[in-house]
């Protein structure tokens, strides 16, 4: 089996079971987005391919750690073996930090603002980082909203005024004020990425409400002009009720606008438990197209140093996963 077609049928799963040998070093938790809450994940590697599993009892798909990191998996009659990644923070590789674990926002896919998850201290971020410093090459800022829009983001600024101090590639995605392009680039700021998070404004509002979908479009557009081509993205969600053919209207206007798609399959959670995650077949069909609006528009996803195409567990990545 190909790795493509082995990394959508897995990520079309979500989940695997962990047995074997202890693994919490091999563990990673996450504080934001649709993750968030959950019982941890882990990253499992073949080669220079890797995808993120959620951690499940009952799930079909089974890892045997078999220590050191050193695991095999077993999928339906097929065993391969791999290995483990140690993250960072929420990923390998990468300080990926979570500023603040609470939201005023309710978009529907998202657990964040039932979980009443706290604000983490600067002192307490440059210690997370330092303490992964010997193993991470980048460190990524993400956080939900605590008080106002505007008031987070004053906040994240000052965090990475301090972050500067590693001298590392920072990265940061947070919702957007017009002025935040500017106010991250000043700062030192390598990547940002603001997330439309629908194909269309229509589901947007359904998903979002309250939120504004054409404010992201234009934040993204300065983004472009501030920080040049393949240092801008922007994450859609893959099965909020959108068709391909929207799908693909939204991956070709984002790089149209030299922005890179960040496409992540739907983990139907929080007022989405309801919903179906994509299939392989259709994050195979997406990938093709994904992959071809990148190479009309000149992007390459390879040059991320931060942030989640960068990492690519959770989603097919031209270029890493073809």
């Amino acid at each position: 089996m190909q790795w493509k077609e082995l990394k959508s049928r897995l990520l079309e799963a979500g989940s695997v079971n962990l047995v074997g040998e202890p693994a919490e070093q091999y563990i990673a938790g996450s504080a934001a987005g649709p993750g968030a809450g959950s019982e941890g994940a882990v990253f499992f590697a073949m080669g220079g391919h890797r995808v993120r599993l959620a951690l499940d009892p009952f799930s079909p798909i089974e890892i045997t750690h078999r220590g050191t990191g050193v695991a095999d998996l077993y999928f339906e009659d097929n065993l391969i073996s791999g290995r483990l990644l140690e993250p960072g923070f929420h990923c390998p590789d990468q300080a990926f930090i979570t500023v603040t674990g609470s939201c005023i926002f309710h978009c529907r896919y998202c657990p964040v603002p039932t979980l009443g998850g706290r604000r983490k201290s600067i002192e307490e971020i440059m210690q997370m980082v330092e303490s992964v410093r010997h193993r991470i090459h980048a460190i990524s800022i993400t956080s939900g909203v605590l008080e106002s829009i505007g008031e987070e983001e004053a906040y994240v600024l000052e965090v990475v005024k301090h972050l500067g101090f590693f001298g590392l590639p920072i990265g940061v995605s947070i919702y957007p004020t017009e002025k935040t392009p500017e106010l991250l680039k000043d700062v030192g700021v390598a990547e940002v990425k603001f997330n439309l998070e629908a194909a269309t404004p229509e589901i947007f509002a359904k998903m979002c409400a309250g939120l504004d979908y054409d404010l992201i479009w234009q934040v993204l557009d300065r983004s472009v002009e501030l920080f040049g081509k393949n240092r801008v993205f922007s994450n859609v969600i893959i099965g909020l009720g959108e068709t391909d053919a929207e799908l693909e209207a939204c991956i070709r206007k984002l790089t149209s606008r030299w922005v890179i798609p960040v496409l992540r399959p739907l983990n139907p959670v929080a007022e989405l438990a309801s919903f179906s995650r994509p299939s392989a077949e259709r994050l195979e069909r997406i990938l093709e197209i994904h992959s071809e609006a990148l190479e009309d528009a000149g992007l390459d996803p390879l040059l991320a140093q931060t942030m989640c195409t960068n990492c690519t567990g959770c989603d097919l990545v031209p270029g890493r996963d073809e």
